[in-house]
């Protein structure tokens, strides 16, 4: 056998598990993008997560197909689209956000699901373990609940005089629930004042702003779906009111806010492919455990600090990952 036609047995035969049954279906392997937010506010990360598949092999169109549904940050939207993925027996599904992944799962229990991002996926009931996922749920874990003390004190580096906190959350987010009590412990634990502003739709979003006008001195945003949705909102109603904000991802900063600290998301979402590669060349979720970031990334949006007149140290600013002019 010439060798050009063996690495082509070999090529088959590592995609043979879905490319079986793709073809007894008639249908390419097709994959549920259960987007968590809106199509314009992910697209850098559908880029991200699309281009590392086409590297490894799978183009869209050619060898597998995606389905893309749009919740825009709605709790029952998560509900809605992951029966119908469900329904239509895709073949896996890829999500981000624990609301969304915590719906998919209810959905399926046979459907693979990826997720790019999800915060404490053990603490919410997700996964067993992070080594052992068990079930059929794998993917990444943000450790967004687990950096709350250390975004507060990166906020009251830039903001020393800081006394009082508005903590801004989505309680119908396990996550952001998770990422509050953190944030609310460790702020009491520095003698700060802690005033909390639940809210749970994007309609809520103004209302509590308009509550925490002169009773706080900056404000932590904890990230979920809902927030990300409506950060460019958030960003201006925190400016307009002046207030320094803390948000989980560089994302809210590019709209208007002050700093955030955390991952970097189209980073995990290339790595959420590679989960996907290797589903659907056979391994199965539960023999593939959950990852955590290795880097992660504090972004200050300087131009926003001059409007709110604070002086970001020059330290600091040495020690930012990116610095928005």
């Amino acid at each position: 056998m010439k060798r050009r036609e063996l690495l082509g047995v070999l090529g088959g035969a590592a995609v043979w598990p879905l490319a079986a049954r793709a073809q007894q279906s008639g249908k390419l392997p097709t994959i549920g993008f259960l987007g968590a937010t809106t199509a314009s506010g992910a697209s850098q990360w559908v880029v991200a997560f699309v281009q590392r598949l086409r590297e490894l092999g799978w183009i869209e169109g050619r060898t597998m197909a995606i389905e893309y549904r749009w919740a825009e940050g709605r709790n029952e939207r998560f509900t809605e689209i992951a029966n119908e993925f469900a329904r239509l027996k895709v073949d896996i599904i890829v999500t981000w956000g624990t609301a969304s992944v915590i719906a998919a799962n209810q959905a399926t229990s046979v459907i693979p699901i990826v997720f790019a991002l999800a915060g404490g996926p053990v603490g919410t009931g997700l996964i067993t373990s992070l080594a052992r996922p068990g079930g059929n749920v794998t993917g990444l874990s943000s450790q967004q609940s687990d950096l709350g003390g250390k975004r507060l004190e990166l906020l009251r580096e830039v903001f020393a005089t800081l006394r009082r906190l508005a903590i801004m959350a989505n309680v119908d987010s396990p996550v952001a629930v998770l990422d509050m009590l953190e944030v609310q412990a460790a702020a009491r634990a520095l003698g700060l004042e802690v005033a909390t502003f639940e809210i749970r739709r994007a309609e809520d979003i103004a209302p509590a702003f308009e509550a925490l006008q002169g009773r706080s001195d900056a404000l932590y945003v904890c990230s979920d779906p809902l927030g990300n949705t409506n950060r460019i909102h958030i960003g201006a109603l925190a400016l307009g009111a002046r207030l320094p904000t803390m948000y989980v991802a560089r994302e809210f900063v590019e709209a208007g806010g002050l700093m955030s600290y955390g991952p970097n998301y189209p980073v995990l979402f290339r790595r959420a492919a590679e989960f996907v590669d290797k589903i659907l060349r056979g391994t199965k979720p539960a023999d593939i455990p959950v990852e955590q970031p290795t880097k992660f990334e504090l972004v200050i949006n300087l131009k926003t600090a001059k409007a709110l007149s604070l002086a970001v140290p020059p330290t600091m600013l040495a020690r930012a990952d990116e610095v928005i002019e």
